[in-house]
This record gives structure tokens, sequence and C-alpha cells, in this order.
């Protein structure tokens, strides 16, 4: 954060359940020392029940923005009166904006993260070649889903444990995306050009999703939306299998970009290493 906070600063933050994992402050802050603002970003941990109170409570702009992460983005959307096409098109909002009027704006950045990211790490690859298999059918994958359908995926599956879920995303989506039952997931992974773990499997260090990432073809592409551990266990043994790896961290990163926008006016410093700190308090430096 920056140096001096006011009763004129500038109020931004995270929100989710659970929060204490976030990065999303160590990055905001930073950026926000470096352009000396008088801001602040801080997380927020309401429970699981009382979202919509939270929501309410912030209206009037005294928060200027909220970050929503896991398990809030459909009903983050809900709350809004007005929205981004991006986030009508995903059903899920990642970055609620309050008004000093009493209104909330919603938009979602999450699918230009994952793409920014994917980009950045796996260099060369290209939506329109080959199916996508998102494990899991949350607000995080309805992103992805629309962002993945803006860049041209020719079909997008989503194997999630239940299957209505998953089904939902196709009912909002359409026909380039299908709802597919766990045990069917190794017959999808033999022409895949990119398989995402959209759930929160693996967070803190368990065992992600079970998929049997040596069926996938070599030139594909495997994502974890988890970044802590960086290294997790979904992407290990893609690395495994010999495939090209995108870590949560920087589709958490490359998201970032625009809430901040969003959120305080002004673009962040290119020259603050928001991935090396962020990294460093991982312990992965």
């Amino acid at each position: 954060m920056s140096g001096t906070i006011s009763g004129a600063a500038i109020v931004g933050g995270v929100c989710g359940q659970p929060i204490k994992h976030s990065m999303s402050p160590v990055i905001h802050n930073a950026w926000i020392a470096a352009a000396g603002l008088d801001a602040v970003y801080v997380p927020f941990a309401p429970a699981a029940d009382r979202f919509e109170t939270f929501v309410d409570g912030l209206r009037g702009g005294a928060v200027r923005g909220v970050n929503v992460t896991i398990p809030f983005k459909e009903r983050a959307l809900a709350m809004a009166d007005t929205a981004s096409d991006l986030a009508r098109m995903a059903g899920a909002a990642n970055l609620l904006l309050f008004a000093a009027d009493g209104s909330v704006h919603a938009d979602n950045t999450d699918g230009p993260g994952l793409l920014g990211a994917v980009e950045t790490q796996a260099p060369g690859f290209d939506a329109k070649s080959a199916p996508v298999v998102i494990l899991g059918a949350g607000g995080a994958a309805r992103g992805a889903v629309a962002a993945l359908l803006l860049a041209g995926a020719p079909e997008i599956r989503i194997v999630n444990r239940t299957l209505a879920r998953a089904q939902e995303l196709v009912d909002a989506f359409g026909a380039k995306v299908v709802a597919v039952e766990e045990a069917a997931l190794p017959g999808l992974l033999a022409d895949a050009g990119l398989v995402i773990n959209a759930t929160s499997l693996g967070l803190g260090g368990g065992e992600g999703p079970a998929a049997d990432l040596s069926l996938t073809p070599k030139t594909a592409v495997v994502m974890d939306m988890v970044y802590k551990p960086l290294r997790t266990e979904f992407l290990r043994r893609a690395e495994a299998a010999g495939l090209r790896t995108v870590d949560g961290l920087e589709m958490l990163l490359r998201q970032a970009i625009p809430t901040f926008e969003a959120i305080y006016g002004v673009a962040p410093s290119a020259d603050v290493d928001v991935r090396g700190l962020a990294l460093t308090l991982l312990g992965e430096a």
C-alpha cells in the first residue's frame, strides 16, 4: 500500500471464502505504492450466506471496487445493476464496481486474463485449432468459456462431478459447449488442445482433478487456475507427460491489470515485478 492513507483514500479489495490464500492484495498494493496513490487494497471474507448483504453494504462508493473469487462469482453478477457484455455472456463476474449513486457494475476479466496467460507461457497456442476441456463448471469456468468462444474455440467440453451443473453452461452458451460426465474424461483428452483445471482442487497442495494427462497430444497445453502452490499436483502431472503448462499466477496477474485500472483509474506500472514478488511470497523464487 502507499505510505500515507488518508480519509480520502481509494479503497479496493477482493472477496471470497476462503480468502487468506489470495495474492491479490500483494499485487495491487505493490502497484499502489509504485504509483504513490492514496489508496489501499484489502481482503474481505463474507460468510457464504451473507454475500448479498456484504455487497449491499458497499453500495455508495466508500469502497470503489472489489474482485470476486470462489464461490461468489455468479452471485456477484446477480447483484449488479449493470454489467459488461463479457460478464453477461459468462454469467459470472469477478469484478464489482460501486458508484456514488449506489449502483453496482459487474465485469469479468477472468477470460482475458486466461488468454493472456496462455499467450505468455505457451506462445503459439491457437484457440481455434482444437477442442478445449474444462474441469469444473463454476464462475471461473464460465469466464473461460466466454473468452474461448470469442477466441474461436471449435468445441468446449465441460467435465463436472455434477452433470446437471455442467449442462447449465451448455444451456447458457449453446452448441459449441458440451457437458460430459467425469467417467467419460479419458475419451475427451485424445484430441484436446487445451485442458484447464477451473476447480479449487489442488489448492494448498492437495491432489488436483483426476485426469490422465498422458492421453493428450504432446502439442496440448495444460492450465491450472489454482496458483498456491504455483506448481500444483495437476501441473506436475502435465509436466511429467511432456506437456506445456500455464500456471494460475500468470492468469491472476493478467486479469489484475484491467481490474486495477477500473478501481484506481490508472494503469499499473510495468516497472513493478509483481510476479517476482508473488513468487517470493509463495516460496517459489
